[in-house]
């Protein structure tokens, strides 16, 4: 009896822990937002989760997707491997994907020459900065196919497609979904007003 109740515990917990190794790795897995670069889309310390399955699901150990229903597109928040060390996950929105050409005149970005409609970017420096690096005025630059162009919401403080170039499709990991939990790390705070409750549910948009 004590064996049949050890094993069907065993059962269940390797089967479970299976379950949410594969939830992790093709449909859903949680990011939390190291920096302020996403601001005030997304804040230091709001927890996310990331669907994976949407843009297709990655075969293990290579940069190959398959079952790709969507691709990304303008406007997306997307998580991805950071094109110069991708050990590393960068999150930003997409501004612009293949074909298209993006140049950036004093802080305003224009998409196939259209100016573009951004209320949520945020500009903290008043001051432009011309020539390198390409913050606040970049020469048109047209995506290749297979390539995206992302750049941070807070757009005087991201280290983005303007200063690194582009992100393939392959290193896409997902698109961000929902905040589930927030955490603020300010100091000389209660312990209870380090939760933000406002954001927690919040769909990322």
């Amino acid at each position: 009896m004590k064996k049949t109740v050890f094993r069907e515990y065993s059962e269940a917990i390797v089967t479970a822990l299976l379950l949410a190794l594969v939830i992790r790795a093709f449909v859903i897995q949680a990011y939390k937002i190291p920096s302020g670069s996403m601001e005030t889309t997304l804040l230091v310390g709001d927890q996310l989760l990331v669907n994976k399955f949407i843009y297709g699901i990655m075969i293990p150990f290579t940069d190959t997707k398959i079952l790709m229903f969507n691709q990304p597109k303008r406007g997306d928040i997307i998580v991805f491997k950071y094109p110069e060390d991708v050990s590393r996950d960068f999150i930003k929105r997409v501004i612009a994907v293949g074909g298209d050409v993006v140049e950036v005149v004093d802080k305003e970005v224009y998409v196939n020459h259209e100016k573009l409609v951004e209320p949520f970017t945020r500009h903290t420096d008043t001051s432009m900065r011309n020539g390198i690096p390409p913050r606040d005025n970049m020469e048109p630059r047209r995506v290749p196919q297979g390539k995206l162009f992302v750049m941070g919401d807070n757009r005087d403080n991201s280290q983005d497609s303007r200063f690194w170039g582009f992100v393939d499709l392959n290193l896409v990991r997902g698109k961000a979904l929902i905040i589930y939990w927030s955490w603020d790390n300010s100091q000389n705070i209660n312990w209870y007003d380090h939760i933000r409750f406002n954001r927690i549910g919040r769909l990322v948009k």
